[in-house]
């Protein structure tokens, strides 16, 4: 099949959009409210966008959501890496509720502080990025029509790594078991990997 999504119609039962760019990592995505409530939701629009030395990360979202409001007005977020171990949690946070519930209270989600900004981290999480805002890019069509997608994107200024999924110096994936977005409602679980060398 194909289709011009801005135009034509898919013909299937679900939209199969975001089943097309799978897996998709998760930003699980903490700010702070201007009231000073911790917001924590998840966003499988999400990446590193940068090299080694100098990372950037990106969050998109259809609509201005609170995530992007309180990254904008505070300048701070942090992404946590959502787990197997916390997909129960993480998936409690992707509920819609009213600015003034913090959601990792109402989930139960133990945080701690972060180290180099204000809103704080996933306790149980082993990987956290603490990011600076640096801007926000409203998404024009080819048409030239602003849709209501943007992207917020931010300087990674703290790594966040916990020392038990260390092993001989790397990272053990398989010790973490990362959850990504599928299409729909899935999802999948890293914990397996293969590996291949780049050729000379």
């Amino acid at each position: 099949m194909e289709y011009d999504p801005r135009s034509e119609r898919h013909n299937l039962a679900r939209d199969p959009v975001t089943s097309l760019v799978v897996p998709r990592p998760i930003g699980w995505i903490t700010t702070i409210t201007q009231a000073g409530l911790v917001n924590l939701a998840p966003y499988s629009f999400f990446n590193l966008v940068a090299g080694h030395k100098n990372p950037f990360v990106m969050f998109s979202s259809s609509g201005r959501k609170h995530s992007q409001h309180n990254a904008e007005a505070s300048g701070e977020f942090v992404f946590n890496l959502a787990t197997f171990d916390l997909r129960v949690e993480m998936n409690e946070t992707s509920a819609m509720v009213d600015e003034t519930i913090s959601e990792p209270e109402k989930a139960g989600i133990a945080m701690v502080p972060s180290r180099m900004v204000k809103p704080p981290r996933v306790a149980l999480s082993p990987i956290a990025l603490e990011c600076k805002y640096i801007q926000t890019i409203s998404v024009v069509g080819s048409n030239g029509n602003k849709t209501a997608n943007s992207i917020v994107i931010g300087e990674v200024v703290n790594i966040h790594i916990d020392d038990s999924v260390i092993v001989d110096g790397m990272i053990d994936i398989r010790r973490i078991r990362p959850i990504a977005r599928l299409g729909y409602m899935d999802y999948c679980v890293v914990d397996d990997v293969f590996t291949m060398l780049r050729p000379d």
